[in-house]
């Protein structure tokens, strides 16, 4: 079939698995060229693997480090003649270059806040891995199902104080417009914390140690954002920013626990970033479409696959792990600079729909938004019959 992008609000509900393998090339290449840390993970378990930062854990690691990773995700595969999702198609892509590399990569297809599929990783583990060095939480979902209860929560993007007024952009059309968010409900607060905070990383680590998979000197890490003054109220401020708070007391919280077998636990504080996560966020795709074009224009943008091998390179595997007066690891540092947010703050004044392609990089956040999904490669032919049934060869079942 001929696969082309449909777009529906912040989403593409299409996929190109040509596409899809060459954005993970890509990433491979970037990061071969690299300089990599002395001692970098050897056996890897990342959560929410398929796509944005976990993904380019899995490769960072694997052609970075020469390790062997065990990915977590939920995807989902093509059915009668319809395209698979796009991490399903990076997933395929990046096991099947890790095979040609010599290297173990096997994959979870699941709901990863499950105890099913917690159990089953663990398995894996001991199984192929015994042990591993590395546990990276990079899970962003609507939605959580608790293991235990059986309750359902669903995360609300809302501020937390007063009501919201501010502008936004239609991604796709350019067209500015205001906003006004209501303030969260205590429920609507207590729910997102349920779903994006640390609750969930608790219980995979203390079931990791429980099946004594952890290695000994194991970094343990959750990935999270916090943003700069401009987004505060819905982000920071907002519900979300209650369940990163909750985040970062967990990591102090399983930082003790680890330190006990030399092990560490972190937030690492990450760039604002086109995802199929931030594209849904009110008043942050304005906000990453004008940052783009400041960063770029001071040398200093950097996508996801640039994130992590920063990361791993000057943070997780330096001599030295720095981290800010909370304990955080900050790789947003480039993001909040002052010429940084000074250029975003005077181009935030100004921007409406007449002038939104010229104050901010337009072109820049579709082709990230398109890539999520495998378009927008001027050398895949787009207009080729291509076979959408993509099989992830090691998928667990």
């Amino acid at each position: 079939m001929v696969i082309k992008p449909k777009i529906r609000g912040f989403i593409c509900t299409t996929a190109h698995p040509e596409g899809c393998a060459e954005s993970v090339r890509r990433k491979i290449e970037y990061v071969k060229q690299q300089t990599q840390p002395a001692q970098g993970p050897k056996k890897v378990l990342v959560l929410g693997a398929s796509q944005g930062f976990g993904l380019s854990t899995r490769i960072v690691s694997t052609f970075g480090s020469n390790a062997d990773t065990l990915g977590v995700f939920f995807e989902k595969p093509s059915m009668k003649g319809r395209p698979a999702s796009g991490g399903w198609y990076m997933s395929a892509a990046f096991e099947a270059e890790a095979a040609k590399a010599g290297r173990y990569a096997k994959s979870i297809n699941g709901d990863a806040f499950s105890n099913e599929i917690k159990a089953k990783a663990i398995q894996a583990i001991k199984d192929d891995l015994g042990q591993v060095d590395l546990v990276v939480y990079s899970l962003a979902a609507p939605r959580r199902t608790h293991p235990e209860s059986g309750e359902t929560f669903s995360s609300t993007l809302k501020p937390r104080e007063e009501v919201y007024s501010n502008k936004t952009v239609n991604s796709q059309t350019g067209e500015v417009s205001n906003i006004t968010l209501d303030i969260a409900s205590p429920q609507e607060i207590a729910d997102t914390v349920a779903v994006m905070g640390g609750e969930d990383w608790k219980m995979w680590t203390h079931a990791l140690q429980e099946a004594g998979v952890l290695a000994d000197n194991c970094i343990n890490i959750a990935y999270s954002y916090l943003g700069p003054e401009v987004t505060h109220p819905i982000y920071k401020g907002g519900t979300i920013g209650a369940a990163k708070r909750d985040l970062e007391a967990t990591a102090l919280e399983l930082d003790t626990e680890m330190k006990k077998s030399g092990g560490r636990a972190f937030v690492s504080v990450n760039k604002a970033l086109v995802t199929q996560a931030s594209s849904a966020i009110p008043v942050i795709p304005l906000y990453i479409s004008l940052l783009y074009r400041t960063m770029k224009e001071k040398g200093v943008h950097e996508g996801c696959i640039e994130q992590i091998q920063r990361l791993f390179t000057e943070h997780m595997y330096a001599e030295t792990i720095p981290v800010d007066e909370s304990g955080r690891i900050r790789v947003d540092d480039w993001e909040l600079r002052e010429d940084v947010q000074d250029g975003v703050k005077a181009a935030w004044v100004d921007v409406k729909t007449e002038n939104f392609k010229t104050l901010a990089d337009y072109d820049g956040y579709q082709d990230d938004f398109l890539g999520l999904f495998g378009f927008g490669f001027d050398n895949v032919n787009y207009d080729a019959e291509v076979d959408p049934d993509v099989t992830i060869k090691g998928l667990i079942d």
